[in-house]
């Protein structure tokens, strides 16, 4: 599979490869796209992943869908949610991947053993212990708590995303944070 990053040139030429074959979509539209929502749609993922370089390869993978099915764009939502519909799709779809082929990961928090004050470590740990009583979280309240902090979504996007209303999504977010509350983390 090509990598399809920007500064290496390389997703030009896909999105020539796709307007030649009559996608429909130009050289401008997407880089536009990439630029305005390309830094979103990473912190989704990497929200979702909590890996920096499956996050980076997830949203690849994220803009080449949305160039190979631009045409099934109708419209009825932003061009975010529907990117951020793409991404969790393809999330899904890596979580699949990996649970018929698992792998076993190097364990990214023991790289870290450098020293820092006590303020920073306690910092570090209520946020890590906040990201995983998230993480904890039934798999819809989790991308719903996680699109409104970090993908920046508003209720009514949310909404779009799920396929229900715009009050769904607020009463499912605010649900979700009592829960956390009740753990004493917000």
């Amino acid at each position: 599979m090509p990598i399809y990053v920007t500064n290496c040139g390389k997703i030009t030429l896909i999105y020539r490869s796709f307007n030649e074959e009559g996608g429909g979509i130009t050289n401008a539209d997407m880089k536009k796209y990439y630029e305005e929502y390309g830094r979103k749609v990473f912190l989704y993922l990497n929200t979702l992943c909590g890996d920096i370089d499956t996050a980076e390869e997830l949203t690849q993978e994220t803009f080449y869908q949305a160039i190979r099915t631009v045409k099934s764009y109708k419209g009825e939502s932003s061009v975010y949610t529907w990117l951020c519909g793409i991404a969790k799709n393809i999330w899904h779809s890596e979580l699949r991947r990996r649970a018929k082929h698992p792998v076993a990961e190097p364990d990214l928090c023991a790289e870290d053993t450098s020293l820092r004050p006590d303020e920073v470590v306690e910092k570090n740990d209520e946020k890590l212990a906040l990201m995983r009583k998230i993480h904890a979280l039934p798999e819809q309240e989790k991308e719903i708590v996680l699109l409104r902090a970090t993908g920046e979504l508003t209720f009514r996007e949310i909404g779009q995303l799920f396929g229900k209303t715009e009050n769904w999504a607020r009463v499912t977010f605010y649900r979700a944070k009592e829960k956390l509350r009740k753990e004493q983390i917000l």
